[in-house]
């Protein structure tokens, strides 16, 4: 049985989430390796809306085990607040459902002070960041001084690397002219939270390993979009993870060799949050119009998300970054009525066409898109489950996607409805 990976082929926002759910009714574990709670997905399930940050979206199923993966960074007061507001739906989270690796590093309050300090003391040069704590937290992994799950089992290692931590924080909060942390205070909050945590530590990497041995499927999910991978995306505009698909095994514990189809979820058109390059963004009444029908609002902080037509130069990139077996097209009813729709094939730099996006910053900011135009359709997709459902000129427009980007679509979504999807490969099959 074929385990998948799903990552976002974009700027994240691609409608992960519903793909994910789909899929997870085929798979047996649905394990998050990468990001944090700064991405969120969103779920409509027979007309009920289910918003999560952390927790893996199959978390909305009954039957299946949910992970969260080492590669993942966790806030553990944030996770307890988002089961219980999903409890509040009717949904049944035990052990049993949800398992936590025990080397997943938390975020602690510290991280979100300082994430937001700094993109508030560089002003105009920020990044763009949710101010979450993410990038800090993932800063104290690499550096040897987080604190891990499995650390709040033990009162005097806490102790310990608590106070690992503060030395490095507290001289950055001086820097920063931010008062020192309060260790009493920080380390009775740990306490405190701890048992709600530890309920549902495991040593993820040996129970994925033995459900593998078990034939049993597993579901890789990732967080955010490939262009915003800490290296192959538009640097410093990025997170502060590896998004691609080679992060899955790494992220969980498991080797490269359990991956066997991975499936990129790419918008029909293209949007991006925050700050950083968008060589295709529309600043007319087409963005504004796609903005409008996609509802292109962030789902955890509602920022207004930056859109533009289908950029299929850097979706060949990222599909090619990420290994992508196929992809799942989503979206693709919010260009229903468009009398013309335009494809961006390439890039002009300094009158020179290239097809790939540069790695220098200044470059990337002097490519200008180079446009094929297409037909619309006057005809509805919305809630298409077959081909013959859609117009002539719709299945055309997908298939120029799919030479473009040489890469064929595997899925096709046409609303944020669940069954609202058209099955090409099913990817646990291929």
């Amino acid at each position: 049985m074929a385990n998948v990976v799903v990552v976002g082929a974009q700027w994240g926002d691609e409608g992960k989430g519903k793909i994910v759910d789909w899929l997870s009714e085929r798979a047996d574990v649905i394990a998050r390796f990468q990001g944090g709670h700064n991405a969120g997905h969103t779920l409509v399930i027979d007309g009920t809306v289910f918003k999560l940050s952390i927790l893996p979206s199959g978390i909305v199923r009954g039957g299946k085990l949910s992970v969260i993966g080492n590669g993942v960074v966790l806030d553990p007061w944030h996770l307890i607040k988002e089961i219980e507001g999903l409890r509040g739906q009717g949904v049944t989270i035990t052990p049993e459902t949800l398992m936590i690796a025990e080397n997943t590093p938390l975020i602690l309050p510290l991280h979100g002070e300082l994430d937001r300090a700094r993109e508030e003391a560089v002003g105009v040069a920020k990044i763009g960041t949710t101010g979450r704590g993410i990038g800090p937290a993932y800063e104290d992994k690499v550096g040897r001084r987080a604190i891990r799950v499995a650390d709040l089992a033990d009162p005097e290692t806490l102790e310990t690397r608590v106070d690992r931590a503060l030395v490095h924080h507290d001289a950055l909060r001086r820097g920063l002219g931010m008062a020192p942390v309060d260790r009493a205070a920080l380390i009775a909050a740990l306490i405190e939270i701890a048992p709600a945590i530890l309920e549902y530590a495991a040593p993820v990497w040996k129970v994925l390993n033995e459900k593998r041995k078990a034939g049993k499927r597993i579901l890789f999910e990732g967080a955010q979009g490939a262009l915003l991978d800490i290296d192959f995306g538009t640097y410093p505009f990025v997170t502060s993870s590896n998004v691609i698909a080679g992060q899955a095994a790494t992220g969980v514990g498991l080797g490269p060799g359990a991956i066997d189809f991975v499936l990129g979820i790419v918008k029909a058109y293209t949007t991006r949050v925050g700050e950083g390059p968008f060589p295709a963004e529309l600043h007319d009444a087409d963005g504004e119009r796609l903005g409008e029908r996609g509802h292109e609002f962030g789902t955890n902080t509602g920022r207004k998300r930056r859109c533009g037509w289908f950029d299929a130069v850097l979706v060949r990139q990222t599909c090619a970054t990420s290994g992508v077996s196929g992809i799942a097209l989503t979206k693709l009813d919010v260009l229903d009525g468009f009398e013309t729709l335009k494809i961006c094939v390439g890039y002009d730099l300094d009158g020179e066409r290239i097809d790939y996006l540069p790695t220098a910053a200044n470059q990337q900011a002097r490519c200008t898109p180079i446009y094929e135009e297409m037909p619309g359709w006057s005809e509805s997709t919305e809630g298409a489950r077959s081909w013959a459902d859609l117009p002539a000129a719709a299945i055309k427009y997908v298939r120029r996607v799919e030479e473009l980007i040489d890469c064929p679509v595997a899925l096709l979504s046409t609303s944020p409805e669940r069954e609202d999807t058209i099955l090409v490969t099913d990817p646990f099959e291929d």
